[in-house]
């Protein structure tokens, strides 16, 4: 049996979908065989799943005493592998669950609408300190005297190690993200958000409509802004079906109410809120969209697919090469470009590319493909390799 040790910053699935994607990740693991330990800063000791490295209160800790905790831990308990979504160069493998940190800051900065605020984020990106300490801990994990075998999550952040650190393809190996199958639906709860959706955008039974789902915590980065404006192209164009966005997720929607109204598609758009599960809305809405401006592999297009639903993305989401573009969705060049993203929407507003799309996902097994299952088992071959190194 391989025993492992995987470090993480905060355990609470609640913080977002790289904590959850750990934990899934986990029990697949275990499911397969491997010993795992949870090794955690900060978060919740669910059912003994995990350990809390510190007990001291406040929300964070400093990298540099994480590390320290973590040497003890290890002076004190072995491991065969040890597997870290930080960047610390004690570590078989490194995870980055969040892409690197250059390209999450130069992609960030370029969300804002702004030119000088853009640039002002991209030249006071260093008073980060925390982050600055994390970008030099990368740098140095990428140093070529290191061992550590970065575990990418696609192409794209495979392509960002290289760029930004020029870390050789040898020490890069890619996993795709994956997420747990739904195979338990909620037919009584997907029914009322259907009833309550489609009473608030209008549409009466037999209308012809192309529900586009966007589902994210952070509307800026995710590019909501964007895909209004696509929204209210598509609305002038003669489609098949009427276009129609549900936007799902806990950031303030003033903003982007605003800007529905200015472009005349207020009546287009629905506000969920935070849901506790996107399940339901995947299974009323038609399509997901996610035109952002930064994602390593989200799992909101993952989740889509599983459920066959085709996406609608952009090249720096990393989820994007899980599909192939107009087979089983659309891929746009850049978020800002509104034209090209109101073509890959007008496109699914025809049912026959909609049918389509829908039959090639099932047909070409994409739900295997995007699964934790095969995440999984992928994560352990890595293992095997590395010990297999070890003993060489």
């Amino acid at each position: 049996m391989i025993k492992v040790a995987i470090i993480l910053e905060r355990a609470d699935i609640a913080l977002g979908g790289a904590e959850r994607s750990i934990f899934e990740l986990t029990r697949c693991l275990r499911a397969n065989g491997v010993d795992v330990t949870l090794l955690a800063a900060k978060g919740k000791a669910q059912s003994g799943e995990v350990q809390i490295l510190c007990t001291r209160k406040g929300k964070r800790i400093t990298f540099k005493r994480f590390g320290k905790l973590l040497r003890r831990h290890f002076a004190e308990n072995t491991y065969d592998i040890i597997h870290s979504t930080l960047p610390y160069d004690f570590a078989d493998i490194y995870q980055p669950r969040g892409g690197s940190y250059p390209e999450s800051i130069i992609q960030n900065a370029a969300s804002y609408e702004s030119a000088f605020k853009t640039r002002y984020k991209k030249l006071t990106h260093f008073t980060n300190l925390r982050r600055t300490q994390l970008v030099l801990a990368e740098k140095r994990l990428c140093r070529p005297q290191c061992s550590t075998i970065v575990a990418a999550l696609s192409e794209y952040v495979k392509s960002q190690f290289v760029k930004h650190y020029h870390l050789s393809a040898d020490r890069v190996r890619v996993i795709h993200n994956g997420v747990k199958l739904v195979t338990k639906l909620e037919p009584d709860a997907a029914k009322a958000l259907q009833s309550q959706v489609r009473a608030k955008l209008g549409i009466a039974p037999g209308d012809k409509a192309t529900l586009f789902l966007f589902a994210a915590n952070n509307f800026r980065l995710k590019g909501l802004a964007q895909l209004i404006q696509a929204l209210a192209t598509v609305r002038k164009i003669d489609t098949e079906a009427e276009p129609y966005v549900v936007v799902a997720g806990s950031d303030s929607s003033q903003k982007y109410r605003a800007i529905a109204k200015d472009l005349n598609v207020a009546n287009r758009i629905v506000f969920l809120g935070s849901l506790r599960s996107i399940q339901n809305a995947l299974e009323i809405t038609d399509l997901a969209v996610l035109p952002t401006f930064y994602d390593p592999c989200s799992r909101f297009i993952l989740e889509a697919l599983a459920r066959g639903k085709p996406a609608i993305t952009t090249k720096y989401n990393g989820a994007g090469e899980a599909f192939t573009d107009t087979v089983h969705g659309k891929r746009v060049d850049d978020p800002r470009n509104t034209e090209q993203l109101a073509q890959a929407m007008t496109y699914f507003c025809n049912e026959d590319n909609l049918r389509n799309a829908k039959h090639a996902i099932k047909e070409d097994g994409l739900a295997e493909k995007v699964s934790i299952d095969r995440h999984s088992r992928e994560i352990i071959e890595l293992y095997k390799d590395i010990l297999k190194r070890k003993r060489s």
